[in-house]
């Protein structure tokens, strides 16, 4: 049966829970297994020592064990609506100055920037 925790003493004697933590990581490695704080903390209750994440963490990361990484939470649509404005952005921006002075002499053979529209949707019919 499990003792009881307690705060800082185990059946009477006082224990260093950051040794108990090292302890217990190094027994966890040579398994194979990876320390983690959440798997430490319940071992530990087991024994009756009560210690918290943030503690197994630091003592932890002073042994040399790096935190796992966390993956980034992504929502997927707002991710391709960003992708698909900044495609639109960048064919729009793709129009150089040359491009502009050729359409602005168009605009003036056809007579003026009403029919030169005209011209252009109509050339978007044929192309559908």
């Amino acid at each position: 049966m499990a003792e009881k925790p307690v705060d800082g003493k185990k059946q009477g004697k006082e224990i260093n829970k950051s040794q108990e933590i090292r302890n217990l990581a190094t027994a966890l490695k040579t398994k194979g297994e990876k320390p983690r704080p959440v798997t430490i903390i319940a071992a530990l209750k087991k024994q009756g020592i009560v210690v918290s994440s943030p503690q197994v963490s630091m003592v932890l990361k002073r042994m040399g064990f790096k935190p796992r990484k966390r993956r980034k939470a992504t929502n997927y649509v707002a991710a391709a609506a960003a992708a698909n404005k900044s495609t639109k952005l960048k064919t729009r921006s793709k129009i150089s100055v040359e491009d502009l002075v050729a359409a602005k002499k168009a605009v003036g053979r056809l007579g003026g920037l009403d029919r030169a529209l005209a011209a252009i949707e109509a050339l978007r019919q044929f192309e559908t």
